[in-house]
């Protein structure tokens, strides 16, 4: 019987080609649905291009995404230009990773502005209030979907507590502490053993499996992706430029000294070093550019990551926010907003033009590496320091949103800001109670309970209980 008689397409039928334009549409349209931080973006690709277009199958997908994992930098974007680059070469690549970024950088941009003009008005600070308290809630939830998923065997626990004693209470630095990880997963999976062995990503949708036998780009090995080392050398070349050249020209222009300089090489140099998604990131943002450049308060630091969770695209877009703040408040001879601007723009041109190099030097070779134990293991030990990290990042942030004032504590090598218990803000700490109760007991939606904060916020405003 044939197929227009049963009056369904069996599901092995391979899709047809896609042009570039299809392709655009597609992924405007993922670019559009990206809130949520990048487990929610995630899925999103996969219901899109595993489930709905089968442009690509389940396990070629996660493979993807585990090379995407290892990398320093925004997960969730670099998966997307290494799917556009296996369907459209680099076209399809800064095609698929510039639509992820634009959303979010005009909206942070518009938002930035809209920040530091009328941040300082009441109803504007009530608002941004009530964000901190999701956003607190937000963090916590990632500890307990990652570790869900990480912490399956005593290795690994033991892991992510070594990773939160050493960043939280001995300052270890946050690359150093991913590094060991990784390396010592390597190693662990290269020698076979189980305990490294529990995957990695943030995990796919739990509805049928899609064969890669059965998608578009299949299981073969695509012509593009059978580089030469001259040919890997000369990409590398290209996009090294692209990056580092703006950051020389400053240096030389300016001196080492200028905010603007500040901003390239912070920027740059944790383009290459923060592992581990965007939570891990912004733990190594905050510690820095809160503490060490000062370019922004704590408080200020938790109010861009709001934006970033309200907004479409990577959550790792509050660095733009973080450039804008720092070259706002030192704009030299420039007006102070377009000073901001120029921070915010060269903070995101510095963040995401490696994430494009990453890929295309990298992805040729890491297509020939599918089902690869070392590196499998690798992901898995760096997923479970991630665990600690992000802890300590959460810590961080119920401090300094529950409570007014903190002091540094001192004892040998230990040290971390204690918070002054008699500054405990009542209504920050039952905001942030309550959008916890609601994320990790009710299942409440991100964007739904940072729009209910806010509102509270605001509502506490008006009837006098906050300023």
């Amino acid at each position: 019987m044939s197929t227009a008689a049963l009056g369904a397409i069996p599901r092995t039928i391979r899709p047809g080609p896609v042009s570039i334009g299809e392709a655009f549409w597609v992924w405007l349209r993922i670019a559009a649905l990206s809130f949520g931080g990048p487990a929610g973006q995630i899925a999103v690709m996969h219901r899109i291009l595993v489930e709905e277009k089968r442009w690509i199958g389940e396990q070629r997908f996660l493979h993807a995404l585990n090379y995407c994992m290892l990398l320093p930098g925004p997960e969730a974007q670099q998966l997307a230009t290494y799917i556009g680059w296996l369907m459209h070469k680099t076209r399809g690549g800064i095609i698929a990773g510039g639509l992820f970024v634009l959303p979010g950088l005009v909206s942070i941009m518009v938002l930035s502005w809209i920040y530091v003009l009328y941040g300082k008005l009441g109803i504007v600070a009530a608002l941004f209030f009530g964000l901190k308290a999701a956003v607190l809630a937000i963090v916590l939830q990632a500890v307990v979907r990652i570790s869900s998923r990480a912490l399956t065997n005593n290795v690994m626990l033991a892991m992510a507590a070594a990773a939160f004693v050493l960043i939280f209470f001995l300052g270890m630095p946050f690359p150093i502490i991913v590094l060991a990880a990784g390396l010592i997963g390597y190693f662990g999976g290269r020698a076979g053993l189980t305990v490294f062995m529990v995957g990695g990503g943030h995990g796919a949708s739990k509805g049928e499996l899609v064969e890669d036998v059965d998608t578009l780009l299949g299981e073969e090995l695509p012509d593009h992706a059978r580089v030469t080392p001259r040919q890997a050398f000369r990409t590398a070349a290209v996009w090294l430029a692209l990056w580092l050249i703006p950051v020389a020209v400053l240096l030389l222009w300016l001196g080492p000294d200028n905010v603007f300089s500040h901003i390239a090489t912070f920027f740059s140099t944790m383009a290459t070093v923060t592992f581990g998604g965007a939570y891990a990131v912004l733990a190594y943002v905050a510690q820095e550019a809160v503490q060490s450049y000062r370019w922004l308060q704590p408080g200020e630091m938790l109010d861009g990551l709001g934006m970033a969770e309200t907004t479409p695209g990577p959550l790792i877009m509050v660095l733009q926010f973080v450039g804008f703040m720092g070259a706002y408040r030192d704009p030299g001879m420039l007006h102070p907003m377009i000073a901001g601007t120029l921070g915010g723009l060269l903070a995101t041109w510095v963040t995401f033009i490696p994430c494009f190099l990453w890929i295309f030097v990298g992805a040729p070779f890491v297509e020939r590496l599918r089902g690869n134990a070392a590196v499998a293991g690798a992901l898995s030990a760096i997923t479970a320091a991630v665990v600690g990290v992000i802890l300590n990042l959460a810590i961080w942030f119920a401090i300094h949103t529950i409570f007014r004032a903190v002091q540094p504590f001192k004892a040998g090598p230990v040290r971390f800001d204690m918070p002054v218990l008699a500054s405990v803000d009542l209504w920050a700490l039952l905001l942030s109670a309550a959008a916890i109760l609601a994320m990790l007991h009710f299942k409440a939606g991100t964007i739904p309970t940072l729009f209910a904060t806010s509102a509270a916020g605001v509502l506490l405003y008006f009837t006098g209980l906050i300023q």
